[in-house]
């Protein structure tokens, strides 16, 4: 058997040491204690998310014709840190402009407080809230896109203020039943990217949890995402050159393992087109022929370097399209599979919410 690829292992020096996840509660006026009097039921009749065992192959398509090209370009080429959030509670579209005002205050008055804020010295915030319309399908809220601005202190006459942190919340082809099993004070925007300074990131969530009374937490991308990632990446269409499938797992033997693996785009489409042919619909993409593709890729890899990919765990995916880390970070490079890829992200936070 030729091989698909070409790899890479690299032992680590000292062995990793377990995280601890911590533990995130719900706010009592949303999804606590105080839920069955203004709800008006109980948590448990809250209508349970359901994972997804099969998806429609994304198509390749121009988004332009839907959603205004600048807000795209605000989504696409940058890292995003994931976190899920509970539902907000009486957060409405309509009053984006003064939700900015409003955040702009608070994380004055927090520096004011001796609040570290990582940028610098500067004059003053400036904060933007901006609804993406377009991308929300069915019965989803519109995704909300921040933007906070500083102007440094020695600023020229005429200098513009810089973006200094971007962010954005979304609901991409989220559960139905769950969406209208919520009362209609509730918005759910699930799915939170941030990039830029840490400390401004947590400024946002407070206020957020502040405003809306709502709770983040961390969003890991599992293995099982990250090999829908791949299959759904490689089957997009075969026109679409991916140019690579790069893959990454982590061997836990002693010190532990690296392993990154490149597969040529044409040898990963081949083979997840014998797949297909083996009794699949062209436009679904279904978990069990998602799983049969990781497996011969790792049957391959075995078979060249003796290495069972099996008893590890897969933690990057990349393409020229995209790319997604085990620790919630993402980067979406092309605009034509980002329903595809948030739709995903949406139902990875849902079913992480704690509710």
């Amino acid at each position: 058997m030729e091989p698909l690829g070409n790899a890479t292992t690299t032992a680590r020096n000292q062995t990793a040491t377990p995280r601890r996840s911590k533990s995130y509660g719900y706010s009592r006026r949303s999804l606590g204690v105080e839920l069955a009097s203004r709800f008006g039921t109980t948590p448990g009749h809250l209508t349970a998310v359901r994972v997804t065992t099969n998806r429609g192959i994304p198509k390749p398509r121009n988004l332009n014709d839907q959603v205004d090209p600048e807000h795209i370009a605000l989504l696409v080429k940058k890292e995003w840190k994931l976190s899920y959030v509970t539902p907000l509670y009486q957060f409405r579209h309509t009053q984006l402009k003064s939700y900015s005002k409003q955040l702009a205050t608070f994380i004055v008055t927090e520096k004011q407080k001796g609040v570290a804020v990582e940028i610098g010295a500067e004059t003053g915030f400036k904060v933007v809230f901006t609804a993406l319309l377009g991308l929300a399908e069915g019965e989803d809220a519109e995704t909300v896109f921040i933007q906070i601005y500083s102007k440094p202190v020695f600023a020229t006459n005429g200098e513009a203020a810089k973006v200094v942190w971007s962010g954005w919340l979304s609901c991409i082809a989220g559960e139905a039943d769950f969406l209208r099993s919520l009362p209609p004070d509730f918005t759910c925007l699930p799915l939170f990217g941030a990039s830029g300074a840490e400390s401004l990131t947590a400024l946002v969530k407070s206020w957020f949890g502040k405003t809306f009374d709502c709770q983040f937490g961390p969003l890991a991308i599992n293995s099982t995402s990250l090999q829908w990632l791949a299959a759904l990446w490689t089957a997009c269409n075969p026109d679409v050159n991916i140019r690579y499938l790069k893959l990454a797992w982590i061997i836990p033997a002693q010190p532990p393992l690296d392993v990154s693996y490149t597969v040529h785009s044409q040898d990963a489409w081949e083979l997840w087109n014998s797949i297909q042919q083996e009794g699949g619909l062209k436009d679904k993409v279904d978990i069990k022929e998602v799983t049969r593709f990781i497996r011969g890729l790792e049957s391959n890899f075995f078979c060249h370097f003796r290495i069972h990919l099996s008893a590890g765990s897969l933690i990057k995916v990349s393409t020229s399209l995209g790319s997604a880390h085990q620790d919630g970070k993402i980067r979406i490079s092309s605009s034509d599979m980002m329903r595809s890829i948030l739709s995903l992200l949406t139902e990875c936070a849902l079913l992480k919410m704690p509710i």
